[in-house]
């Protein structure tokens, strides 16, 4: 199951990163990158890993995470600029929605790399106060403290001095405000998950 798990989570990451540049709102409250509708469920994910393969198995899911954004965006800045085929007309659509600036890249990798090794750390901390009670509590103490620092440095990094201070504030107060919502309307999968893993793998081992 822990294949699965990683593939799931590592085509989590890349269409988060392929869609981002999508902005939608929510009313007058707040306007977002669509990727934060996906990249919610990066976190669960490596809950559900650290609860029942270990905190180890979680470090090297972020890694391979960190990895494979790195490898799809070398792929696709050379994709960008292979020469485009007279009958391709849609070349400037194509760099405008797959590429994106430097900062913001970077700003990326950086808050990924802390946020999800972070989470990491918190949930086996809990886990190793409680056991197998509270799952609830480390998924959301662990998601919502992660997910307080990755929109923190994302934003700041990524558009620090191009807004006024209040502006770049309010973009991580209305952005978390969704993540914290979320996370906790998507506890009750995290159950689910951790469950059904547990299940197969206790079938796994009685046909071995």
């Amino acid at each position: 199951m822990i294949l699965y798990l990683n593939g799931i989570y590592v085509g989590l990451l890349i269409l988060a990163n392929i869609v981002a540049v999508k902005l939608f709102s929510i009313g007058d409250l707040a306007i977002l990158p669509a990727a934060v509708v996906i990249y919610i469920f990066t976190y669960p994910i490596i809950d559900v890993i650290v609860e029942v393969y270990g905190k180890e198995e979680g470090r090297r899911t972020v890694k391979a995470g960190l990895m494979t954004q790195v490898l799809a965006i070398v792929f696709i800045l050379i994709t960008i600029n292979l020469p485009a085929a007279p009958v391709f007309a849609e070349q400037a659509s194509f760099e405008t929605i797959l590429s994106g600036s430097f900062r913001v890249i970077l700003a990326s990798l950086i808050s990924y790399a802390i946020s999800q090794n972070l989470v990491v750390y918190v949930f086996n901390k809990l886990k190793n106060r409680h056991g197998r009670k509270k799952l609830w509590l480390r998924n959301n103490v662990s998601v919502m403290i992660s997910q307080l620092v990755d929109t923190t440095i994302f934003i700041t990094i990524a558009f620090y001095g191009t807004m006024p201070t209040t502006v770049l504030g309010g973009l991580i107060l209305s952005q978390y405000a969704f993540k914290f919502i979320a996370s906790i309307c998507i506890t009750p999968l995290v159950y689910l998950v951790v469950n059904f893993v547990r299940r197969q793998e206790a079938k796994i081992v009685e046909q071995v």
